[in-house]
């Protein structure tokens, strides 16, 4: 593991599902007009970072933000780093689901036919292995709920403390460390993002 590794992470641009709320896990649906011009104007933040390394996930939202963002031919596509699969709960809101399950949330209440947070852990588990294998920095282009989760694990926290990581479209953070200790660098940031952070002392 290299003590050097930091891993960007890029949530994809808009969507009429993401506009509206709709809990957008395997469903392939395309990037809006707004959610293109996003991950243009969050480009020159990701190109900032001395990026080493790109993956991204197969759906298709977040592989045109990955293009657009200008690293479509150093792309390696991960299955590992779909959105979480909401099951019976594909395409609903918060507010329709609570109509039947008061208080739901997708940290504390199950998916129906879906996943469970463990099984997206363990999905970015294998990432993060990879990303601190590799060394430098590693860009990843997914999705809202798979990169909070993400986000928790490289910080050694359970993958509900995903719950407390806000990401919205389009917007750059960045995982690092503060001597061995992994560490938050940057969040849901949409300006200009430093390309490498310097260890704390």
């Amino acid at each position: 593991m290299s003590s050097h590794a930091q891993i960007a992470l890029v949530r994809h641009g808009q969507t009429e599902w993401s506009q509206s709320g709709r809990h957008t896990g395997l469903t392939d649906i395309p990037l809006t007009e707004q959610g293109r011009a996003e991950a243009l104007a969050v480009a020159p933040a990701a190109a900032a970072l001395a990026v080493e390394h790109v993956r991204v996930s197969p759906l298709a939202r977040a592989r045109a933000t990955c293009d657009l963002l200008g690293f479509q031919d150093r792309a390696h596509v991960d299955d590992d780093l779909v959105e979480w699969d909401y099951g019976t709960l594909e395409g609903l809101t918060t507010v329709e689901i609570r109509r039947t399950v008061p208080g739901w949330t997708v940290w504390s209440h199950p998916c129906p036919g879906g996943e469970s947070p463990a099984a997206v852990a363990a999905r970015v588990d294998r990432v993060i292995a990879a990303a601190r294998s590799a060394g430098g920095t590693t860009l990843v282009v997914a999705h809202g709920h798979v990169l909070r989760v993400l986000a928790a694990r490289w910080l050694g926290l359970p993958p509900v403390g995903g719950r407390y990581f806000r990401l919205d479209t389009a917007t750059v953070s960045l995982l690092g460390w503060e001597r061995e200790t992994p560490v938050l660098l940057r969040w849901n940031a949409r300006g200009e993002v430093a390309g490498r952070e310097r260890s704390g002392h």
